[in-house]
Protein backbone atom coordinates (compact mmCIF):
# COMPACT_ATOMS: atom_id res chain seq x y z
CA UNK A 1 0.00 0.00 0.00
CA UNK A 2 1.19 3.44 -0.90
CA UNK A 3 1.20 6.23 1.64
CA UNK A 4 0.81 9.88 0.74
CA UNK A 5 0.69 12.99 2.86
CA UNK A 6 -2.92 14.06 3.15
CA UNK A 7 -4.65 16.70 5.24
CA UNK A 8 -7.52 14.81 6.86
CA UNK A 9 -8.36 11.43 5.47
CA UNK A 10 -10.89 11.33 2.65
CA UNK A 11 -14.16 9.61 3.57
CA UNK A 12 -13.64 7.26 0.59
CA UNK A 13 -10.31 6.08 2.06
CA UNK A 14 -12.05 5.34 5.36
CA UNK A 15 -14.79 3.46 3.46
CA UNK A 16 -12.22 1.30 1.65
CA UNK A 17 -10.34 0.61 4.90
CA UNK A 18 -13.51 -0.31 6.80
CA UNK A 19 -14.81 -2.66 4.10
CA UNK A 20 -11.38 -4.30 3.81
CA UNK A 21 -11.13 -4.70 7.58
CA UNK A 22 -14.65 -6.13 7.74
CA UNK A 23 -13.86 -8.71 5.04
CA UNK A 24 -10.57 -9.67 6.71
CA UNK A 25 -12.11 -9.80 10.21
CA UNK A 26 -15.76 -10.77 9.70
CA UNK A 27 -16.42 -11.28 13.44
CA UNK A 28 -15.25 -7.79 14.38
CA UNK A 29 -17.82 -5.05 14.75
CA UNK A 30 -17.14 -2.02 12.56
CA UNK A 31 -16.46 1.10 14.61
CA UNK A 32 -17.02 4.59 13.28
CA UNK A 33 -15.12 7.50 14.79
CA UNK A 34 -17.00 10.72 15.24
CA UNK A 35 -16.42 13.07 12.32
CA UNK A 36 -18.42 15.13 9.84
CA UNK A 37 -18.68 12.20 7.39
CA UNK A 38 -19.59 9.49 9.91
CA UNK A 39 -23.15 8.93 8.61
CA UNK A 40 -22.01 8.92 4.97
CA UNK A 41 -19.15 6.49 5.70
CA UNK A 42 -21.44 4.20 7.70
CA UNK A 43 -24.12 4.28 4.96
CA UNK A 44 -21.69 3.38 2.19
CA UNK A 45 -19.82 0.70 4.19
CA UNK A 46 -22.96 -1.05 5.45
CA UNK A 47 -24.76 -0.58 2.13
CA UNK A 48 -21.86 -2.03 0.16
CA UNK A 49 -21.51 -5.02 2.49
CA UNK A 50 -25.28 -5.66 2.59
CA UNK A 51 -25.74 -5.40 -1.18
CA UNK A 52 -22.62 -7.25 -2.35
CA UNK A 53 -24.62 -9.72 -4.45
CA UNK A 54 -26.63 -6.98 -6.19
CA UNK A 55 -23.46 -4.97 -6.85
CA UNK A 56 -21.66 -8.05 -8.20
CA UNK A 57 -24.63 -8.84 -10.45
CA UNK A 58 -24.70 -5.23 -11.70
CA UNK A 59 -20.97 -5.37 -12.48
CA UNK A 60 -21.27 -8.75 -14.27
CA UNK A 61 -24.29 -7.60 -16.29
CA UNK A 62 -22.62 -4.38 -17.43
CA UNK A 63 -18.92 -5.28 -17.50
CA UNK A 64 -18.96 -9.05 -18.06
CA UNK A 65 -16.36 -8.97 -20.82
CA UNK A 66 -14.21 -6.29 -19.17
CA UNK A 67 -13.59 -7.78 -15.72
CA UNK A 68 -13.27 -11.17 -14.08
CA UNK A 69 -14.16 -10.58 -10.44
CA UNK A 70 -12.68 -13.93 -9.38
CA UNK A 71 -9.25 -12.79 -10.60
CA UNK A 72 -9.54 -9.14 -9.54
CA UNK A 73 -7.27 -7.83 -6.79
CA UNK A 74 -9.21 -7.70 -3.49
CA UNK A 75 -8.59 -4.01 -2.79
CA UNK A 76 -9.47 -3.01 -6.37
CA UNK A 77 -12.67 -5.04 -6.04
CA UNK A 78 -13.55 -3.29 -2.75
CA UNK A 79 -13.04 0.13 -4.35
CA UNK A 80 -15.11 -0.89 -7.37
CA UNK A 81 -17.95 -2.28 -5.22
CA UNK A 82 -18.10 0.83 -3.00
CA UNK A 83 -18.11 3.12 -6.05
CA UNK A 84 -20.83 1.07 -7.75
CA UNK A 85 -22.88 1.17 -4.53
CA UNK A 86 -22.66 4.97 -4.58
CA UNK A 87 -23.56 5.14 -8.26
CA UNK A 88 -26.60 2.94 -7.60
CA UNK A 89 -27.87 4.40 -4.33
CA UNK A 90 -26.32 7.82 -3.64
CA UNK A 91 -27.90 9.91 -6.38
CA UNK A 92 -27.14 13.18 -4.62
CA UNK A 93 -23.45 12.55 -5.41
CA UNK A 94 -22.74 13.33 -9.10
CA UNK A 95 -21.10 10.42 -10.94
CA UNK A 96 -18.03 12.53 -11.82
CA UNK A 97 -17.49 13.31 -8.13
CA UNK A 98 -17.91 9.65 -7.12
CA UNK A 99 -15.42 8.48 -9.76
CA UNK A 100 -12.92 11.25 -9.01
CA UNK A 101 -13.04 10.63 -5.25
CA UNK A 102 -12.52 6.87 -5.60
CA UNK A 103 -9.69 7.35 -8.09
CA UNK A 104 -7.99 9.75 -5.68
CA UNK A 105 -8.50 7.36 -2.76
CA UNK A 106 -7.21 4.44 -4.84
CA UNK A 107 -3.81 6.16 -5.10
CA UNK A 108 -3.25 5.03 -1.49
CA UNK A 109 -3.85 1.37 -2.35
CA UNK A 110 -3.23 0.67 -6.04
CA UNK A 111 -0.54 0.90 -8.70
CA UNK A 112 -0.95 3.43 -11.53
CA UNK A 113 -1.92 0.76 -14.07
CA UNK A 114 -4.66 -0.52 -11.71
CA UNK A 115 -5.96 3.03 -11.22
CA UNK A 116 -6.18 3.46 -15.00
CA UNK A 117 -8.10 0.19 -15.25
CA UNK A 118 -10.41 1.24 -12.39
CA UNK A 119 -11.03 4.57 -14.13
CA UNK A 120 -12.02 2.83 -17.38
CA UNK A 121 -14.30 0.38 -15.56
CA UNK A 122 -16.00 3.09 -13.44
CA UNK A 123 -16.41 5.34 -16.47
CA UNK A 124 -18.05 2.56 -18.45
CA UNK A 125 -20.43 1.41 -15.69
CA UNK A 126 -21.35 4.97 -14.67
CA UNK A 127 -22.56 5.69 -18.21
CA UNK A 128 -24.98 2.78 -17.87
CA UNK A 129 -26.08 3.39 -14.26
CA UNK A 130 -26.35 7.17 -14.59
CA UNK A 131 -27.36 7.77 -18.21
CA UNK A 132 -29.09 11.03 -17.32
CA UNK A 133 -25.96 12.73 -15.93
Amino acid sequence: MHQKKFKGISPRIKIIQKIYNSLMNPDTEIEYQKNQYKKFIKDVVSGTLERTELIEETIKNNLGKDIDLKKTDKILKIILFAAVFELLFKHNNPKKVVIHEYLQASEFFLEKVQIGYLNAILDKISKVLRKDE
